[in-house]
Formats: structure tokens, C-alpha cells, sequence
């Protein structure tokens, strides 16, 4: 959990403007030394003192990279799977993707595979089981 803004400024205030080491800092507010360090050395380079965001997906970009090229082979070939489409990744530009991260992919933009095999009847199976 990320501790308040006020104390962060505080101990970035005391560093920054007073002249205060950064352990002598840490040790009079009551925070670890690296976090003092941390808060100061986001604040000369950012200018921000609040935390930066966490979490959040990091690894799409690579996937995303190929966007038009999927939703286009899916546009002009819609029954393909998603091993299908894996392979033709990896012919095209080289790179390998698991069929998890395509499924993500089409997931975040709105498209799904539907299993269209014809399936047999009920009555064609009652018929053949007597």
C-alpha cells in the first residue's frame, strides 16, 4: 500500500529544501531509507511526489504491434483457429504468440470463435443408439 502523499512530500521537503540527507530524512519521519530515496529521486526527475501508477497490463504491446494484420485475417478468413492464426504469425513476422495471448487479443477487441461444426440431431442419435 503506498502511504500519503502529505508524508511523502514532507520527507522530500526536508531533503530538498532543508538540506537533509536522505537517512536523516527517513529516520525522522519514520520510513525506510530506500523509500526516502526513491521519493526524492522521483521528485528531481519527474517533479511528481505521489506515486506512478502499478499494475496494469505491460506485455500486450507486442501483440498489439500486429493489430490490423489479425483483424484483418480474421475479417477475410473467419473460421480460422487460433493455432492457425499462431502459425500464420509466425510465417508472416517471425514471432511466436500462444494461443492464450491471441485469445486475449480477440477477447479485448469484441471477437469470439464459435464452434460451427454441424452437430448431429437429437433424434438422428436416439434413432442410431437402438
Amino acid at each position: 500500500m503506498a502511504l500519503s502523499d502529505d508524508l511523502r512530500e514532507r520527507v522530500v521537503k526536508a531533503v530538498v529544501e532543508e538540506g537533509m540527507s536522505r537517512n536523516a530524512a527517513a529516520k525522522r519521519f519514520g520510513v525506510s531509507i530506500p523509500s526516502a530515496v526513491r521519493w526524492v529521486k522521483r521528485f528531481e526527475t519527474t517533479g511528481e511526489i505521489s506515486p506512478a501508477p502499478s499494475g496494469g497490463d505491460q506485455r500486450s504491446k507486442r501483440i498489439e504491434a500486429h493489430r490490423d494484420y489479425l483483424l484483418g485475417l480474421v475479417r477475410r478468413t473467419p473460421d480460422l483457429t487460433l493455432l492457425e492464426i499462431e502459425h500464420r504469425l509466425l510465417q508472416a513476422f517471425g514471432e511466436r504468440f500462444s494461443s492464450s495471448v491471441l485469445w486475449r487479443f480477440f477477447d479485448r477487441h469484441d471477437i469470439s470463435f464459435k464452434n460451427v461444426w454441424p452437430a448431429p440431431s437429437a433424434s438422428s442419435f436416439i434413432e442410431s443408439a437402438f
